[in-house]
């Protein structure tokens, strides 16, 4: 599986199946090596994933990420096995303990701790017995991890780990904690604007549906963040240290220094700057491909 090159991270929830391959096909083209996919309230992710990976020849898709509340671990197991055999090894899990809001509030479920349900999790998938076709070589996963306890585990129970929302000097210490050998897949958010004021005011936007989940304001604290800078829709310094804002050039510099600090692979979230959210912005897409 190679990861060697940029990806990109997108909800594609809000265009059809259609619209959604070509999507993907576009990002095939332009030389992209994965499409990362996230799991909330509408698509499956797995189902969707086959779709995608039919539509496609040599794109990854990646799940970022399937959450670990929706479905036993046996189950995650077989999907993960089919789609990487019917694929030719080009689907990436990507798992996740999602958000006590989301699992609680939203699904009705009981929201466990979050490493040690994890690593259950993992045990018990890799333990569940399957029978199809195995794929050659075994599929990786990799699970959403941003505290030194989660990377630890994604060190040691699957082959990386997939850190959302943080900064090159949170890379710097996954690194450091996972060491040479784990995968280390970063998502980072990009505006394609080069008016600070217009640029932030889109950040502090997209933040917003954020803000509110303590997994993520726990790490922004542990990255050196202070409350001020998250409250009231994020300070400057919480728009430059979580995204990467400017001209292409700008951009690219903030990418090429998550791999300076360790990453194997930087999936870009590209964020409209004139359109809402959902909307893909093409633009940034081809200038940084």
């Amino acid at each position: 599986m190679n990861l060697t090159r940029t990806g990109v991270w997108y909800f594609t929830d809000g265009m059809s199946a259609t619209e959604a391959a070509e999507a993907a096909q576009r990002i095939e083209s332009l030389g992209y090596s994965a499409l990362w996919i996230p799991e909330a309230m509408g698509r499956h992710p797995f189902a969707h994933a086959s779709w995608l990976l039919a539509n496609t020849s040599e794109l990854i898709v990646a799940t970022g990420i399937a959450s670990i509340y929706h479905r036993e671990p046996g189950v995650t197991l077989a999907a993960q096995k089919t789609l990487a055999e019917q694929s030719g090894n080009r689907f990436l899990l990507g798992l996740g303990v999602s958000h006590k809001p989301m699992v609680e509030g939203v699904r009705g479920l009981t929201y466990g701790k979050p490493v040690a349900t994890m690593r259950s999790y993992l045990e018990k998938m890799n333990a569940s017995p399957y029978s199809g076709p195995n794929p050659e070589p075994d599929p990786p996963c990799v699970i959403a991890a941003l505290g030194p306890k989660m990377l630890e585990l994604a060190r040691n129970a699957c082959k990386g780990a997939h850190p959302y929302f943080t900064s090159p000097d949170h890379t710097a210490m996954a690194r450091e904690i996972m060491g040479a050998d784990g995968w280390l897949c970063v998502e980072q958010k990009v505006i394609l604007c080069e008016d600070p004021e217009k640029a932030r005011t889109v950040a502090r936007q997209t933040a917003q549906m954020y803000m509110a989940l303590p997994n993520y304001r726990n790490n922004w604290l542990r990255m050196g963040l202070d409350e001020s800078d998250i409250e009231g829709g994020g300070s400057d310094r919480f728009v430059d240290t979580t995204f990467a804002w400017g001209d292409a050039n700008a951009i690219r510099d903030r990418i090429r220094a998550h791999y300076d600090a360790g990453a194997t692979h930087v999936c870009i979230q590209p964020v409209h700057p004139d359109a809402p959210f959902g909307t893909l912005h093409w633009e940034a897409l081809e200038a940084l491909a």
